[in-house]
């Protein structure tokens, strides 16, 4: 191998990590946009939505108190 083919290979390789960093950033951002909108005013949220969203906000509270509580004891 002479080192033009070697440095075309390189840079194949590198040019395609990059293109497909690329994709997959733009991918992230439109799937985190269409994510975003949400439902919208139209569509109230169900008893069973809201109470399933305490729930989980109950529990993430229960966790950080018990890592504060943690921390506090560590030091």
């Amino acid at each position: 191998m002479n080192i033009e083919q070697i440095f075309r290979m390189i840079l194949r390789r590198v040019v395609g990590r990059a293109v497909n960093a690329g994709v997959d950033a733009g991918l992230d951002a439109v799937s985190k946009r269409a994510r975003g909108k949400g439902r919208g005013k139209s569509q109230p949220m169900t008893e069973e939505e809201r109470a399933a969203i305490e729930e989980r906000e109950r529990i993430r509270a229960i966790r950080q108190a018990r890592r504060a509580k943690r921390d506090q004891g560590s030091d």
